[in-house]
């Protein structure tokens, strides 16, 4: 027997807070001789605020090397949630939310361009911003979120501000850094920087570079 479809029993949401929720769905497997599975539960994590989120690799480069910036900031849920976590902060590049307004590949664009200069004080037009290859889905099991990947040439390190953030506890206590592309990478193979969408995007700057 194939599946051909789902049919949807009930759907709700559960459970909400300030910034995620969960989305709970009845269903049904849908076969090709017309009968069905059993009913089962499929929850999973829903975002008001948007669905997709945009990856950036800010990079820099001079005759000698490619400098990538990442960024230590507050994540509270990996220290509460884990036992094997003792800081909030985590090392990841820039990231942010594609919101309302951020459609098709022009949004990914713009906020690719807010996200370099409210985490990290970069400056940067739509036209800059290279998409490093095809979109992906992070954590199938539990969220329908999408990352786009992405890359931004800067002229140097110093920042043309410092980074605003977006007003939020989360943002405080930030910093950036510089690392060497090579040595980011082996960090992330080596667990000191432990985010995957870190070490794709990073991999994927590397191999575009490389093709010229």
């Amino acid at each position: 027997m194939t599946i051909i479809g789902l049919d949807i029993v009930s759907d709700e949401i559960v459970g909400e807070g300030g910034f995620l929720a969960i989305r709970r769905i009845r269903l049904r497997n849908r076969r090709d001789d017309g009968s069905f599975s059993d009913e089962y539960i499929c929850d999973f994590v829903h975002r008001p605020k948007g669905n997709d989120a945009v990856v950036v690799a800010l990079y820099t480069r001079d005759a000698e090397s490619i400098r990538v910036l990442v960024r230590d900031g507050l994540r509270p849920a990996l220290m509460l949630g884990r036992d094997d976590r003792k800081s909030p902060f985590f090392t990841e590049v820039v990231a942010g939310i594609l919101e309302a307004g951020d459609v098709g590949e022009a949004g990914v664009r713009a906020r690719a361009v807010a996200e370099a200069f409210e985490e990290a004080g970069h400056r940067a037009a739509p036209a800059d911003v290279e998409i490093l290859g095809a979109s992906m889905f992070p954590t199938a099991g539990s969220m329908s979120e999408k990352f786009w990947l992405v890359a931004i040439e800067v002229s140097g390190e110093q920042p043309d501000s410092d980074p605003p953030g977006d007003g939020s506890p989360m943002e405080e206590g930030a910093v950036t850094r510089w690392l060497d592309l090579e040595e980011a990478i082996s960090a992330c193979e080596s667990g000191a920087i432990a985010d995957m969408k870190t070490e794709l995007t990073l991999r994927r700057l590397r191999d575009r570079l490389a093709r010229g």
